[in-house]
C-alpha cells in the first residue's frame, strides 16, 4: 500500500483563534475547499450526484458513497484514505506571521492525486479557520510542503516537484527479532477512541489493542493495498491474552467538536497517556509499527488514534 505522510507548514497572515485540539477543525476546513476544488457540479448532493463515483471528494469524504454506487450497496467499512494530523501542542491564540504545521497522511492512489491536496491547502487559506475575529477567520499562507526531509512544494514558486515520496507499507507480517522483545511502552499521543463489547471503553489490555490494529490493517490494505493481509488473527487475538498490563496511566480525554452536517456540537473523547505491557511481544511488533504509522481506533481522520511504541 502506498503511503505518504506530508507536512504542510502554514504562516498566519491574520490573528487566529483555534481550539486546543485542532484535528476536527483542519480536517472541517480540508474537507470545504477540497470540494470547492473538486466539485463539477456545485449544487449537487453527493448521493444523487452522477460523478460520484469518480470525484475525489467523494471518494475522499464520502467513502460509503462513491463505493456504495459502484457496488450496489453501502458499505460503511471502508475507511478515509486519509488522516489529518494537527499540531500536538495546545495553542489557541496565534498572531500575524506565525507558523502552524499540520499533517496530511494518504493511503494507496489518493497519493498520486497530491496536487489536488496541496491546492486545497492553499484555499484552506484563504478560506480561514478557527473562532471569528472581528468577522474573520484565521488566514494563513501555505509556505511548504515537506516529505521524508525532503521539500516537495514551495510558495516561492508554486511548483510542486515530481518526485515520488511515497512508501510501501506492506502486510504486517510477525517477522524475526534479532532479541526477543519481552516488554514495550504504548504512549497515546492523540486520544484512542474505540468500541469494545459494544461500547466506549477507557481501559486498553493487550488484546483489545492487538483487535484494534488487527482490524486498521485489515481495513486499509484491503482498501488501498493489495488486498486482505494474511494475518493469523484468532491466533495473534488469542496469544495477546498472554500479555500482561505491567504500568498504566491511561486516562479519559474529552473534547467536542462542533458538526456543521448535523448542526450540533459533538463529544468525541477518548483515552490518552500511556501503558507498558509485558510478555511475549516479538510476533506484534510489526502490526505495531505498521499502526505507528496510520493510527488507529475511531475517526482517525480527525488524527485521533495516534500512538507511539518504545520498546
Amino acid at each position: 500500500m502506498l503511503y505518504g505522510n506530508y507536512r504542510f507548514i502554514c504562516e498566519f497572515e491574520s490573528e487566529a483563534e483555534l481550539p486546543a485540539y485542532k484535528g476536527s477543525t483542519f480536517r472541517g476546513v480540508f474537507g470545504h475547499a477540497l470540494k470547492q476544488v473538486a466539485c463539477a457540479l456545485k449544487r449537487q448532493d453527493c448521493p444523487e450526484c452522477i460523478l460520484r463515483e469518480q470525484c475525489i471528494y467523494a471518494r475522499v469524504f464520502e467513502v460509503s458513497i462513491a463505493n456504495g454506487a459502484k457496488e450496489g450497496r453501502h458499505n460503511s467499512a471502508i475507511p478515509n484514505p486519509f488522516v489529518i494530523e494537527p499540531p500536538p501542542d495546545t495553542k489557541t491564540n496565534y498572531q500575524k506571521a506565525d507558523l502552524i504545521e499540520c499533517g496530511l497522511i494518504l493511503f494507496g492512489e489518493f497519493n498520486r492525486m497530491l496536487p489536488y491536496f496541496v491546492y486545497a491547502f492553499k484555499l484552506m487559506g484563504e478560506i480561514g479557520v478557527g473562532r471569528r475575529i472581528n468577522g474573520s477567520r484565521g488566514r494563513f499562507t501555505l509556505q511548504e510542503v515537506r516529505c521524508r526531509d525532503e521539500t516537495i512544494f514551495s510558495n516561492s514558486d508554486s511548483k510542486l516537484k515530481a518526485v515520488d515520496v511515497t512508501e510501501d507499507l506492506r502486510n504486517p507480517m510477525p517477522v524475526g527479532q534479532s532479541s526477543a522483545v519481552g516488554c514495550i511502552r504504548v504512549r497515546l499521543e492523540t486520544p484512542l477512541r474505540f468500541k469494545y463489547e459494544g461500547r466506549l471503553s477507557d481501559g486498553l489490555p493487550f488484546h483489545v489493542l492487538v483487535r484494534n490494529m488487527l482490524r486498521r490493517a485489515s481495513s486499509l490494505l484491503s482498501a488501498y493495498g493489495e488486498g486482505e493481509p494474511d494475518l493469523d488473527y484468532k491466533g495473534m487475538v488469542k496469544r495477546a491474552y498472554e500479555v500482561d498490563v505491567q504500568k498504566s496511566d491511561l486516562r479519559w480525554t474529552d473534547w467536542e467538536r462542533y458538526s456543521n452536517r448535523q448542526d450540533r456540537a459533538m463529544n468525541l473523547g477518548g483515552i490518552t497517556g500511556s501503558v507498558s505491557y509485558k510478555g511475549n511481544l516479538s510476533e506484534f511488533m510489526a502490526l505495531l509499527g505498521f499502526s505507528e504509522k496510520v493510527h488507529i481506533g475511531k475517526q482517525t481522520s480527525f488524527g485521533l488514534g495516534k500512538i507511539t511504541v518504545h520498546e
